[in-house]
């Protein structure tokens, strides 16, 4: 059985996502993934530790207030499901990422391998990162979507730095090489990887 906690958070990201700019690929890999949850799975360890950097989260989320109801709706869900996520922060770095990025970010798995819910066919989380932070070139075969829920910005492949606000999305096919980094406030994005 999911949380209601959780279940909410499923329901109103579906609506944030209803609202926001897909392209038609975007939205077949989330039909993907909101297909799959409509099938919970078991609860997961949901094991991380406490980073300084996740008192940022709570920043980004307020901005979300006055940006429409659905992503005021989900950041008053994750807001609520703040206090049982579980932060962990990438251990490969790598020379693209920019100075003090070890301490200057989080990652929260909200529904995959370690999160509040434990499956393999889904992977859903937050990334998190301080001021002027950027997080590194990276790949991995999923597709995946993100749902921006403050300023930053996105890259893939040998494209420019696309910015992104609240509310806007950003979907990376299998394999590409992609980053994304923040401005001059906390960057706040969320992500679905139907796997």
């Amino acid at each position: 059985m999911r949380s209601a906690d959780l279940q909410v958070v499923v329901d109103r990201l579906e609506a944030a996502f209803a609202e926001a700019d897909l392209t038609v690929e975007a939205r077949v890999a989330l039909d993907r993934v909101f297909a799959r949850l409509q099938r919970p799975a078991s609860a997961g360890q949901n094991t991380g530790e406490a980073l300084e950097v996740v008192a940022l989260m709570r920043l980004a989320l307020g901005d979300l207030a006055g940006k429409g109801a659905a992503l005021a709706g989900l950041a008053e869900a994750l807001s609520d499901l703040a206090p049982r996520l579980a932060w962990t922060t990438r251990k490969r770095i790598g020379p693209t990422a920019s100075e003090g990025f070890a301490t200057a970010h989080a990652n929260a798995m909200l529904i995959g391998p370690g999160g509040l819910e434990e499956r393999e066919d889904v992977w859903l989380g937050l990334s998190l990162m301080a001021p002027n932070t950027r997080y590194p070139d990276h790949d991995h075969a999923p597709e995946e979507v993100y749902l921006a829920l403050s300023e930053g910005a996105f890259q893939h492949g040998e494209a420019d730095w696309l910015p992104r606000t609240a509310g806007q999305s950003f979907h990376n096919t299998p394999g590409i090489r992609h980053a994304m980094r923040s401005g001059g406030t906390p960057f706040l994005a969320l992500w679905c990887l139907p796997v």
